[in-house]
């Protein structure tokens, strides 16, 4: 079964190679017709869209296949290791450390417990006595944002402090047919070195010690509201860090200004994003996701033709969010409302994990003894390295 899937992948994944080379070309052609011409013709413009929809529907399948893959190798392992920290989450882990319950059966000033568990966590202030005797059950927590942006990266590790890595910025194309015994012509690249830092993304809460008596509500604290904090922060930080002082360098200060090829008659937000993606491609970069407020997705989703029905949505069935082909991030974030960030995620981008995890518990911190509490701190370290940053294409819609 694995044997089949590596072929197929393989097959499906050099017909995605050969149908890029044929769509940048195609892409070039359109714009020396339009600057020729003045505009594009409605052949040129069909073909264009073919090939960015068999392009699509090729990286879509290559993806699914790495899925597959990746669960079939995947089936032997988990057979192998059920009841193991791999398969619980951060908050199961902490709770069934055995450290953590003797630490709870006698606090003492000076004492700190420090279980090691697998993901990052993060959490707002918990006010005094949130967990008391007689008490209704659960807390009545703030509602979330859902965070993918993490999701469209491509994934990496490190044990350094900083990740050195060597840019190309430039390459002068002098490859041309020449005669037998003359001088060939000379191509000229340049490249620069990169230090990318590792940052610490970080906090912590207080909270009485009878929580740590209370092992379900401590579950529920770390796995939601923890987890939740945490990656919040490192939202914004993958997206608009400004790379100063102890900041990530995020992607939209690095991205290219919106500037499409061409304009097309009617223009909506729809053909802004597909503009968009094709900028990349142009820059050799093919888009693999798009991130945009949920107000403007919302309105995509709502566009209807002049019958009156939706474009894009399908109110009778539930699918995950898509245009052109590519996975779309709706988020929350108050600058993204009425502008968009495209780009080649998966390719030009890559997080590098240096920390997962480090939950550590205390009563040493400030007065935490004198007033029967604890302390609960978490934190994950990081670096973002943006290799290409031409793969990005952020800017206001034009309507």
């Amino acid at each position: 079964m694995a044997d089949d899937t590596k072929d197929l992948l393989k097959q499906v994944s050099n017909e995605l190679v050969r149908v890029s080379d044929e769509f940048t070309k195609k892409a070039e052609e359109a714009m020396k017709e339009v600057k020729n011409a003045g505009k594009l013709s409605e052949e040129t413009k069909g073909a264009v869209d073919q090939l960015a929809v068999t392009q699509t529907a090729l990286n879509g399948t290559v993806e699914e296949l790495k899925a597959r893959l990746g669960e079939v190798e995947q089936k032997a392992v988990r057979r192998t290791s059920q009841g193991t920290d791999e398969n619980k989450s951060v908050g199961q882990q902490l709770i069934e450390n055995a450290g953590l319950k003797d630490f709870a059966k006698g606090i003492q000033a000076g004492k700190r417990f420090s279980a090691p568990v697998k993901n990052a966590l993060i959490s707002t202030g918990v006010a005094t006595g949130v967990v008391e005797p007689q008490r209704l059950a659960g807390i009545d927590t703030l509602p979330k944002q859902r965070l993918f942006i993490r999701d469209l990266i491509a994934p990496g590790e490190t044990e350094q402090p900083a990740i050195f890595w060597v840019q190309q910025t430039g390459f002068t194309n002098g490859a041309a047919v020449v005669a037998e015994n003359t001088k060939k012509p000379e191509s000229t690249m340049t490249f620069e070195t990169k230090i990318t830092p590792v940052t610490t993304i970080a906090h912590l809460f207080k909270a009485s010690k009878q929580i740590l008596d209370d092992f379900k509500q401590l579950r529920s604290t770390v796995d939601v509201e923890m987890r939740y904090g945490l990656k919040f922060a490192e939202e914004g930080e993958i997206l608009f860090g400004s790379g100063g002082g102890a900041h990530l360098q995020g992607i939209v200060p690095q991205a290219q200004a919106y500037n499409p090829a061409f304009s097309v008659d009617q223009q909506t937000k729809i053909d802004d994003l597909r503009l968009a993606m094709l900028q990349t491609q142009l820059a050799r970069l093919p888009a693999t996701g798009i991130v945009l407020h949920f107000i403007d997705w919302a309105g995509i989703e709502l566009t209807k033709d002049a019958n009156g029905q939706y474009i894009l949505a399908n109110p009778l069935r539930l699918a995950s969010p898509t245009l052109w082909g590519l996975p779309v991030v709706a988020t929350e974030t108050p600058e993204f409302e009425g502008e968009f960030l495209v780009g080649a995620f998966a390719t030009a981008a890559q997080i590098f994990d240096r920390e997962d995890a480090n939950v550590v518990i205390s009563t040493e911190n400030n007065d935490d003894f004198e007033k029967n509490m604890v302390t609960i701190r978490c934190e994950e370290r990081l670096a973002l390295a943006v290799k290409r940053p031409e793969a990005f294409v952020t800017g206001p819609f034009s309507s």
